[in-house]
């Protein structure tokens, strides 16, 4: 009767062992920043602008090569910002996709982007200088290289930036920054 029960308590450790390791290396990459968010499953899955290839590259090499974005890589091409921000070193950029600057007047965008002191503005308060991943999110304050403030909020894969921007995809690895994509064009004061 021990000789069974003790083959029991064994079979249940190793099958409870069996089901920890089949669970524990996908919660494992989840808090390693692997992508997250809705938005994450238009990605491409290989070629420009997929996860593997972005990974290889500096932030706005990137940016130019994923479809989503392409009027924020032109945009960070006309304001002169493609070398400042393939140089810097663990940035983070929430990076505005094509519908989140199509919200915008078509003749306010315009103006924004013949305007390049006003181009910079915008688009440096979309970068902070440091690291900001998935768990710095849920309550975090975070300063731009523009100068003003940035606030997250938010849980599971649900993050808000400035309480209006949804971050769509985030935690995407770059060879220099990670980037959080976002559903609107955040404005500084």
């Amino acid at each position: 009767m021990n000789i069974s029960h003790t083959r029991r308590r064994a079979a249940a450790a190793l099958a409870l062992a069996l089901s920890f390791a089949a669970v524990a290396p996908q919660a494992w990459a989840a808090d390693a920043g692997e992508p997250f968010g809705p938005g994450c499953a238009a990605l491409p899955k290989q070629g420009p602008g997929s996860p593997s290839v972005m990974a290889g590259q500096p932030v706005a090499t990137a940016a130019a090569g994923n479809p989503a974005l392409s009027t924020l890589a032109s945009a960070v091409k006309q304001a002169g910002l493609v070398d400042t921000l393939n140089n810097a070193e663990g940035i983070t950029v929430f990076a505005p996709t094509d519908e989140a600057f199509a919200k915008i007047p078509k003749a306010d965008l315009d103006k924004v982007l013949a305007d390049k002191a006003a181009l910079t503005k915008i688009l440096t308060y979309h970068v902070v200088g440091s690291t900001v991943d998935k768990p710095d999110l849920a309550d975090g304050s975070f300063t731009s290289l523009e100068g003003g403030t940035l606030t997250t909020s938010g849980s599971g894969d649900s993050y808000k930036v400035n309480g209006t921007a949804a971050i769509v995809c985030g935690d995407v690895a770059t060879s220099n920054a990670t980037v959080h994509v976002v559903d609107t064009v955040l404005m500084p004061k």
